[in-house]
């Protein structure tokens, strides 16, 4: 009974936020209403003979166009956006190790590894379809474009991830190489990298994984991928080729999304 007596007790003391909840929940509530009453959602009946149209054309795709093995099918664009993606994500694997390297401030200089963040941030706030259409100004349509602007994107991302897991290191055995009169680049290729190579494969193939999706976008700016056939299917009514690029794209990011989690659980775990 005493024990009861004391949970009630512990029960009554806490205190009681049904106010804030109140407030809060009213809050919410009106930035929803104000949020719906400035949508405009209107339906006519052109839109929706055009929606059931898509539908169609999903549930009905064009298995000629789906199984081509011509340059002009979904099997080589699908290919063709792996290509992008693979070599987009190398490349910005291999820029994002020097420039992690130079905003660890356990590394280098705070004043150094301020600067370098900051260049980090610089490049992240950049959407990767405006890389992409800049870059096509540079480098002209193509996969050329594709891969440059996956390979700048990956950098902000990956050097982050990167900085991360160095900071995180244990110093002492930087401060063991050092009391050897190691160089900064001794420290980082014999103490650091063989501690952090599965860790940095890791991360490179978790963002292999997501340049497979801004490869596919990146093809409607002209850079290369299936998201320029994507679109123009689209823009033209060929409901039933967009359902094949779809279905295309849904198989081979399933394939590669299970692929890559058990090769990061292995390098994780391994």
């Amino acid at each position: 009974m005493s024990t009861l007596t004391a949970v009630e007790k512990q029960l009554h003391s806490e205190p009681d936020h049904r106010r804030y909840t109140i407030v809060l929940m009213a809050i919410l509530s009106g930035l929803m209403i104000w949020s719906v009453s400035d949508l405009s959602v209107a339906l006519d009946e052109r839109g929706m003979i055009i929606a059931r149209n898509i539908l169609t054309g999903l549930v009905n795709p064009d298995l000629a166009f789906l199984f081509s093995l011509t340059n002009q099918g979904v099997f080589y664009l699908l290919m063709e956006t792996i290509a992008i993606a693979f070599l987009g994500t190398i490349l910005g694997a291999f820029l994002a190790v020097p420039l992690a390297f130079l905003s660890a401030s356990n590394i280098v200089p705070k004043p150094i590894s301020g600067l370098t963040r900051m260049l980090l941030i610089v490049i992240r706030t950049i959407p990767s379809l405006v890389y992409g259409l800049m870059l096509i100004r540079v480098t002209g349509p193509g996969p050329f474009a594709g891969v440059l602007t996956i390979g700048i994107t990956s950098i902000g991302m990956l050097a982050k991830l990167y900085v991360d897991a160095i900071e995180d290191l244990d110093i002492k055995v930087l401060e063991s190489m050092t009391s050897m009169g190691c160089t900064v680049f001794e420290k980082i290729r014999f103490g650091i990298l063989p501690q952090l190579f599965s860790l940095f494969l890791s991360v490179m193939i978790y963002r292999f994984d997501m340049n497979m999706r801004e490869a596919s976008i990146l093809g409607l700016v002209g850079a290369g991928g299936i998201g320029a056939p994507l679109i123009f299917a689209m823009q033209g009514y060929r409901w039933s080729q967009v359902g094949s690029i779809l279905i295309g794209l849904v198989v081979l990011i399933l394939i590669i999304e299970t692929v890559s989690n058990k090769l990061r659980t292995k390098l994780v775990n391994g």
